[in-house]
């Protein structure tokens, strides 16, 4: 069934706790991967940071041995990331790296990091550099886009009542500001987001129950900013029992 812009209708797969969740996260990313390879792609995928995010990547890393994946042919970005130093842990590039990145193989050229305070740029400016490096890669989308979702329902550094929400003709922008810390980020933008074949929004914990509810329930993407992206093939909400609780 497609809901009335054409895309299929979302899925919601509950699991019982939050390690149960990142397990069967985990061994579906890596069956996805090997059969996108088999059909001869490189896929493209999008990587969020947060705790379970962080439980979905050490179990990828665990599960990756039997898994078949080529790590030389994909092709991983990150949805948005902290504007703060490289070596810095806040970094959702580095957490990915150390989690699984880094153990797995996946080789320097195939991670493309927003640029760091490092690169002496502006916030808008090191968001204007990483569009242009996203537009010379030429991918076009996102194979898999993973998103969490905050308590106040905003994925990547897309919040609510921000500016950011309305950016057009923008592939990333940088936001100042954050309600929460540290103030400054590089985010994607909505339509960038937006062109990704399969999203999974990874929520767990009874502090994201009200937004999952809402972003369900058709809230405005003022208010709940995960209501703004669907996949194009598949959209999948992976809750654990807390996050689900108010469905």
């Amino acid at each position: 069934m497609t809901t009335r812009d054409g895309h299929p209708e979302s899925l919601i797969e509950v699991h019982d706790t939050a390690e149960a969740l990142a397990s069967a996260v985990a061994g579906e990313f890596l069956s996805r991967l090997a059969d996108l390879q088999a059909a001869g792609d490189v896929p493209t995928i999008g990587l969020t940071g947060g705790t379970i995010a962080e439980a979905i990547h050490r179990e990828i890393a665990r599960l990756a041995p039997e898994s078949g994946v080529d790590w030389g042919a994909v092709e991983f970005f990150f949805g948005d990331e902290r504007y703060v130093a490289a070596d810095s842990p806040d970094r959702n590039a580095g957490q990915a790296r150390a989690a699984f990145l880094t153990e797995v193989g996946v080789p320097d050229h195939r991670i493309h990091e927003m640029p760091s305070t490092d690169s002496g740029l502006s916030v808008d400016e090191a968001a204007a550099q990483f569009s242009e490096d996203v537009r010379s890669h030429g991918s076009g989308g996102f194979d898999i886009l993973m998103l969490g979702v905050g308590p106040d329902g905003h994925i990547a550094s897309l919040f609510p009542g921000f500016p950011q929400l309305d950016a057009k003709d923008a592939i990333a922008v940088g936001v100042t500001g954050s309600p929460k810390p540290p103030p400054e980020r590089i985010t994607f933008t909505f339509e960038a987001l937006r062109r990704s074949s399969t999203v999974w929004f990874l929520v767990s914990g009874e502090g994201k129950a009200e937004a999952v509810a809402k972003a369900h329930a058709g809230a405005p993407i003022s208010e709940i900013p995960a209501t703004g992206v669907v996949g194009t093939n598949e959209t999948t909400w992976f809750l654990d029992r807390a996050a689900a609780s108010k469905l």
